[in-house]
């Protein structure tokens, strides 16, 4: 299982936002190294999932899910 953050990059396309927006943004503020692993489908901390939550106003399951049909090397 691999996680989808295609909620959230959806959210960003809605909000007229980039994701170096959310590197850029004082209130978010994660390094480009946790946008990579968010981009590449990997778990970040859920304080980042906090933060960004709070800054679009909106709940983990508008930004997160969990896709079962992606093979992950652990």
């Amino acid at each position: 299982m691999a996680v989808s953050y295609n909620g959230l990059w959806k959210l960003l396309i809605d909000k007229n936002m980039k994701k170096m927006d959310l590197v850029e943004n004082e209130n978010i503020g994660i390094s480009s190294s946790t946008l990579a692993k968010m981009s590449r489908g990997e778990t970040v901390s859920m304080s980042i999932l906090e933060k960004i939550c709070m800054e679009l106003d909106c709940d983990f399951g508008d930004i997160i899910s969990i896709d079962r049909n992606m093979n992950t090397e652990r």
